[in-house]
């Protein structure tokens, strides 16, 4: 099953909330203190995406004191997360948080966060593929990872988000997760089970798949869109790798999922339409008389 541009395109900034459990289907439906549940209604009429997470493994109560989080903002040539502890979680800015200023009381953060989906009540085969994969990857990455509620694209289980980036992978093995994270931890991606980047739609992601596939380019910021237009169903897309330019055609394509109704009844991706390098322009100086 295809992977790629399927990250979930309205996650921009992020607001994770640690919180033991257990997860109802929907987070507005998770019996959680009244103070966190105003937090993640306040989050979601802000724009920014919450989740609850938990670390993996055998459930232990937190005895931290306050509401424990973690943001994200993923946009921009320098994506950042930061922490911090609130008595009061009305205290925590989050209008800057979605300006991409770190509010105060939060404390930048050097090193990634992963977070593995494991969220039962939203889809089994989250639960019962990601609890393995994120003790898994907890046992090789201690302290920077996290199970987390739902991300979107349960088909893909198990789904691993890379922060602060927002890099998406799906359809995880041990193996290929491992190789992801350490990847990442050096300012790389990974393509296979890559699904690309958050907050970014999807007919791009794809398009930057496409150049990464054809120049062979793994940093994480080492293509970016320069522009886009769509015409109907497809889209074209102006990229920047380097110093080059290409221009790429992609047009979505159909076809049914290999495990039935359980998880959706088709899937939308994205095939290659055109790939080509523009040609840098160059301006003639007008002779002198």
């Amino acid at each position: 099953m295809p992977t790629l541009a399927s990250a979930t395109v309205g996650a921009r900034s992020w607001l994770l909330i640690e919180h033991d459990g257990p997860w109802a289907a929907r987070l507005p439906e998770c019996r959680v203190p009244d103070e966190v549940a105003a937090l993640i209604a306040r989050a979601s009429a802000a724009g920014v995406r919450p989740q609850l997470i938990r670390r993996p493994g055998k459930r232990t109560r937190s005895t931290r004191q306050g509401v424990h989080v973690l943001l994200a903002h993923s946009t921009g040539d320098t994506p950042w997360l930061a922490e911090g502890v609130f008595a009061d979680p009305d205290d925590l800015d989050l209008d800057s948080l979605v300006r991409g200023v770190v509010p105060e009381s939060c404390i930048l953060v050097s090193e990634p966060v992963f977070l593995v989906c494991t969220h039962a009540k939203r889809n089994a085969c989250c639960a019962r593929i990601g609890l393995p994969l994120a003790r898994y990857l907890g046992e090789n990455l201690p302290g920077r990872v996290w199970e987390t509620s739902h991300v979107g694209g349960d088909r893909y289980a198990a789904n691993l988000v890379c922060l602060p980036h927002g890099l998406y992978y799906g359809n995880m093995s041990e193996a290929a997760a491992l190789a992801a994270a350490n990847a990442y931890r050096h300012g790389e991606v990974v393509l296979d089970r890559f699904r690309g980047r958050a907050g970014i739609p999807e007919p791009l992601q794809a398009a930057e798949h496409f150049v990464r596939d054809h120049t062979g380019e793994l940093s994480v910021g080492g293509v970016a869109v320069e522009s886009s237009r769509s015409d109907g169903d497809v889209t074209t897309a102006v990229m920047r790798h380097g110093d080059a330019r290409f221009r790429v055609v992609v047009e979505p394509m159909v076809f049914p999922t290999p495990c039935g109704t359980a998880c959706a009844e088709t899937i939308t991706t994205y095939r290659l339409v055109s790939l080509d390098r523009l040609t840098p322009v160059r301006y003639a100086m007008p002779a002198l008389t």
